[in-house]
């Protein structure tokens, strides 16, 4: 009996034929399975193709995107459904980007865009019309934390758990680390399909499911933008200041175009004048925006050479959210990254005088502020937050 609970509980089926679910449909391969699949397991399924905003010189691929959506829910015999989120993308999403790089910070858009678009606009609109659920074609999982209850009932005898989220499956294509904002009032609403799937898999149900853009390529590049170099993207909007290279003993070596467009650990866009006698690759090891300077340094058997005060292991971090509601335990060893794909790292929780630190056991070289760091315990996607 017990493990038919758990089943039920896992899957999200046995109570929910005929649920309401507005997939977030973007024209790709991921959510056009995850429409599929849904549709397959008896749920009301209507595909939503979401319109941001782009700026104008950017290659135009969303109206190539949205026939595609059209094209799979037609072939799904789904409805679809336009929503268009110009207003709140450019606002929420690339002002905070811009502005972020300004103050010589490193933003991670592509996590503000699930947090004010995918689960922000996007989830406001499905419970305003009707819709029990969303769903997205993010390699994560859900896990009702308890394993009792039914997650659609909240009578005598169903009481309802907490969620956690999972990391995917696939470890190549998961993106827990891009969803660590979400929160349960949102995980609630929400349904993930192709968490469970490695990548191959889903190519091959796509196949299964006579998808017509089964063999389209992943989109790559910032978030709902495309592939673009970011320095030229962000030359667009913030002017050139040029500035000195910097070796580690603060002797000038190059000329870089403004601190702004440049991110830790990054070996190219500035200029080395004064080359030395191995003539060795240089990378960003420390940004001065007062001063704009780049300080760059070379790597000795694969590790950077850096000075003490370069080194990072106690990180603040500030706007956080632990997807559970609960805050973490500080007795407990935790995992971390500090990047998309970085290996995860060892590491405690401090609190001191209501400041979160992250203390890794490791030195994170390249950490900086503006960017995310996401806890986990195992599997499980704890929340995060941003280095100050």
């Amino acid at each position: 009996m017990l493990n038919n609970m758990k089943k039920e509980i896992k899957n999200k089926i046995a109570c929910e034929r005929g649920m309401k679910v507005f997939v977030g449909i973007s024209g790709g391969v991921d959510s056009s399975v995850t429409s599929a699949l849904l549709k397959e397991q008896d749920y009301d399924v209507t595909g939503v193709f979401i319109k941001v905003w782009q700026p104008d010189f950017v290659e135009c691929q969303w109206k190539q995107d949205r026939l595609d959506a059209m094209r799979v829910c037609a072939s799904l015999d789904i409805p679809f459904l336009d929503l268009d989120l110009e207003k709140e993308y450019k606002q929420g999403v690339f002002d905070y980007m811009i502005d972020e790089y300004k103050r010589g910070r490193t933003p991670n858009p592509d996590v503000m865009c699930n947090k004010k678009i995918k689960f922000g606009g996007f989830l406001k609109f499905a419970l305003e019309n009707g819709a029990d659920y969303i769903a997205t074609g993010h390699y994560v999982r859900l896990n009702n934390r308890l394993d009792t209850g039914c997650p659609s009932c909240n009578s005598l005898g169903h009481p309802v758990s907490k969620w956690e989220l999972l990391a995917g499956v696939d470890k190549e294509k998961d993106q827990s680390y891009f969803l660590w904002t979400l929160t349960q009032e949102q995980l609630k609403h929400c349904l993930f399909p192709i968490g469970e799937f490695q990548k191959s898999k889903v190519r091959k149900l796509a196949k299964k499911f006579d998808l017509v853009n089964a063999q389209k390529k992943d989109s790559q590049g910032l978030c709902f933008v495309g592939k673009v170099d970011m320095k030229e993207f962000l030359e667009r909007f913030l002017p050139h200041k040029q500035g000195n290279v910097l070796n580690i003993d603060g002797e000038k070596i190059g000329e870089h175009d403004g601190v702004h467009y440049y991110t830790l650990g990054q070996r190219h866009g500035f200029r080395i004048t004064e080359k030395g006698i191995e003539d060795e690759a240089y990378y960003i090891v420390s940004k001065d925006l007062e001063k704009n300077t780049l300080t760059v340094s070379i790597k000795k058997d694969g590790v950077l050479k850096i000075k003490e005060n370069f080194d990072r292991k106690k990180i603040a971090i500030g706007d956080i959210n632990w997807i559970s509601g609960e805050e973490p335990d500080l007795n407990k060893k935790y995992q971390a990254r500090i990047r998309y794909r970085q290996e995860l790292q060892n590491c405690v929780l401090e609190k001191e005088d209501n400041q979160f630190f992250v203390n890794f056991e490791k030195e994170q070289k390249t950490a900086t502020s503006g960017q995310s760091i996401v806890v986990y315990d195992g599997d499980i996607c704890l929340g995060g937050g941003v280095i100050k």
